[in-house]
């Protein structure tokens, strides 16, 4: 079943380009991933989207995906209420509409 990934982030005054910059630079060849998605969500607020095969190809790609967020985390800001720099969540898609 389809699995999606979701993890919002503020990124530093001045540091929108760097991430995004950033973002471009990565390896988006992940077994298992569909597609990928960096949105703003605000001034400085982003939030990227994944879309895998399943929950285990996401599960086995979370130690390339915390790889890749150790190289943001300089230009990222803490988010506050004690969740850190990022505000992650996953899981099975329980339902999926196409027009």
């Amino acid at each position: 079943m389809t699995a999606f990934n979701v993890v919002r982030f503020r990124v530093k005054p001045g540091q929108e380009t760097a991430f995004v910059d950033t973002h471009r630079a990565m390896d988006g060849n992940l077994p298992g991933l569909r597609q990928f998605s960096l949105l703003q969500t605000g001034e400085r607020s982003f939030c990227v989207i994944g879309e895998w095969d399943d929950l285990s190809a996401l599960v086995n790609a979370r130690a390339a995906m915390i790889g890749n967020l150790d190289r943001l985390r300089p230009l990222l800001e803490d988010l506050g209420n004690g969740l850190g720099v990022t505000d992650p969540v996953s899981g099975e898609a329980m339902l999926q509409l196409r027009p």
